[in-house]
């Protein structure tokens, strides 16, 4: 079997562009918020309070961040679970933004702890509550994250010539790539157990009995809309190619999983007799809306199989198909959370700064990382390769 694809190669160009300049600037600025948060503690820079103890940097930069970098899980699925090698070259850039959405997630849940210093207890196992389904999504989470670094060595190997390294590393990465499609899947259901725990106090428009199948459900949505808006971004942001036969395969898949998820949620609504809620009015309501017209939105453009193999329907479906995924589980998290009447929240300016600081941090890691690194395919004419000799590459 051969199949066409052309070998990873670093993009090259200048790193420093006023953009990146206009990246650290954010990134400064959520530095001095981190600074006042380590130093004089969450309530200093924070809204939170005993009713709302998780803001934007639980519900945004972990749950929602780490389901933006699904997109290694949903590719690895596809290119070695159902060998389907012809993927294989969407697998680098996949792997390096679900590093960074990991990694930046884990870094979410330090800034979040109130007594941060004490975050290594995690790697205690006598200090361990083998009851607690947050103790499960926490190792999966630190695991994965060692997991991904292993698996996205190879670009590194390769920078840097490591021909020997890298060889040895490929004998064992069929390990590594197992645990990389497992961890996720169990941690992305676990955080709909989390919230299922919320009982009363989560609006019954998201508190359901599937919400650990709703959790691991938008982690492939968003994982293959992650791909889709990437691979186009970087296509157009960097003057590449853009691989559309392969995200125009994809875009079938997207769709089918799009409808379950619509279906399970129409079906589940209507059991628990939750749709009045829906023309209740307020934000609950209006964010309801949005998020299942993103939904619908998404699988009309999809539903055209010519939409599929075009630039702009196929990335406004993945940028619906991210809005829905986001407001989903920022409405369980969040917005459908009551803890009663005598609280409320809304973001801090410095919680929302250093958001968008992990956001700018995303980005810019992106553009310098592609530059110096054999991430994506090389610009040119693709050569066939024994689809083992692609499979190694990565």
């Amino acid at each position: 079997m051969t199949t066409t694809h052309a070998r990873p190669a670093p993009v090259g160009g200048r790193i420093i562009t006023p953009f990146f300049v206009f990246l650290c600037v954010i990134m400064g600025a959520a530095g001095i918020v981190l600074i006042q948060r380590f130093v004089f503690g969450l309530g200093a820079s924070t809204h939170l309070s005993d009713g709302y103890p998780w803001g934007i940097w639980i519900s945004i930069d972990l749950i929602i961040g780490t389901a933006f970098g699904c997109g290694g899980l949903v590719v690895a699925w596809l290119a070695y679970i159902f060998n389907k090698g012809e993927y294989s070259p969407l697998m680098r850039a996949a792997l390096m933004t679900s590093l960074f959405g990991y990694a930046l997630g884990g870094a979410a849940v330090m800034i979040d702890l109130g007594r941060w210093w004490q975050g290594y207890n995690i790697m205690l196992p006598w200090l361990w509550n083998p009851r607690s389904v947050m103790l499960e999504t926490a190792l999966c989470i630190m695991v994965y994250i060692v997991v991904l670094m292993f698996e996205f060595s190879p670009s590194v190997f390769e920078r840097f010539k490591m021909r020997e390294t890298k060889q040895r590393m490929m004998k064992i990465m069929f390990i590594f790539t197992g645990l990389g499609c497992l961890l996720p899947m169990m941690h992305q259901s676990s955080m709909g157990t989390i919230v299922i725990l919320l009982g009363y106090k989560l609006s019954p428009l998201w508190q359901s009995n599937l919400l650990t199948l709703y959790f691991l459900i938008t982690a492939f949505t968003m994982g293959y809309a992650v791909v889709c808006f990437e691979s186009i971004m970087a296509g157009v942001g960097l003057k590449r190619p853009i691989e559309m036969p392969l995200l125009s395969k994809i875009a079938g898949v997207m769709l089918w999983i799009m409808v379950i998820f619509v279906t399970l949620r129409f079906v589940d609504l209507t059991a628990t007799e939750a749709w009045p809620l829906a023309f209740a009015g307020g934000i609950e309501s209006a964010s309801f809306w949005i998020e299942m017209l993103a939904a619908v939105g998404a699988i009309a453009l999809l539903a055209p199989i010519g939409n599929r193999s075009q630039v702009r329907p196929l990335f406004l479906a993945s940028v619906l198909m991210l809005t829905n995924g986001f407001l989903y589980r920022l409405n369980c998290y969040l917005i459908g959370f009551n803890p009663g009447e005598h609280y409320s929240y809304f973001p801090s300016i410095g919680e929302v700064l250093v958001t968008l600081g992990i956001i700018a941090v995303h980005v810019a890691g992106y553009l310098v990382l592609v530059r110096l690194l054999p991430v994506l395919p090389a610009v040119g004419r693709a050569k066939p390769l024994p689809a083992a000799a692609v499979a190694a590459s990565h």
